[in-house]
Parts: structure tokens; sequence; C-alpha cells
């Protein structure tokens, strides 16, 4: 499933809906964002800088309840269902990411 970020939404906002509308649950009753990764950081690596330029591409793929998701240049989501009986370790961890030559903080 793609998900597209609304313009005034943010990233961590954004993977906590797109998730629970694949898994067809209520947000509330999800595990905490919080427990996988820093909100506040997932959205400081795909918002503007503090200039209010936009920040170049990146994209970041991470797991969250039964889902992998994956944020590209913080305008949409890919959302992949795992299924429970093939979880790995990996799983647990962001599995990959690729954030250009910048950091959150530039």
């Amino acid at each position: 499933m793609e998900y597209d970020i609304g313009p005034n939404e943010s990233t961590s906002t954004a993977v906590v809906r797109a998730v629970s509308a694949v898994e067809g649950r209520d947000p509330r009753s999800m595990r905490p964002l919080t427990d996988v990764l820093d909100p506040d950081a997932l959205d400081a690596l795909f918002g503007p800088r503090h200039d209010g330029t936009p920040r170049p591409g990146g994209s970041l793929t991470f797991v969250y309840s039964r889902c992998r998701v994956t944020v590209d240049n913080g305008e949409y989501l890919t959302l992949h269902p795992i299924d429970p009986r093939t979880r790995d370790r990996r799983d647990a961890e962001i599995v990959e990411a690729d954030l250009g030559d910048e950091s959150a903080t530039g």
C-alpha cells in the first residue's frame, strides 16, 4: 500500500495513520511509535531545514507493528504487511536508511 503524506501532516502521524489503516485497527490500540523510534527525529529527517528550505530526498525503512514501512522523500509511505510467522530479528530494527549526504541538523 502507498500512502501520500499530506502537506500539513507530520511523517510520524502519517506512519501511525497508514499502519492502522493497513491493519484495520484504531491507532490508539497500537503500540506507541516511540517504542520503535523517536517520532521527533523522524519528523526532523524529512521536514524542512531550520531556514524553511526543503531537504534533499532520502528514504528510511523500519518495522512498526506488523508492517515494514518505507518513508520516501517525506512525501509518501510504502507499507508491506509482515506475516508474524516469518518475522525475524531484523524486523525489530531499522532495515535501511539512505539520507543522502546531509544530516537532520543541517
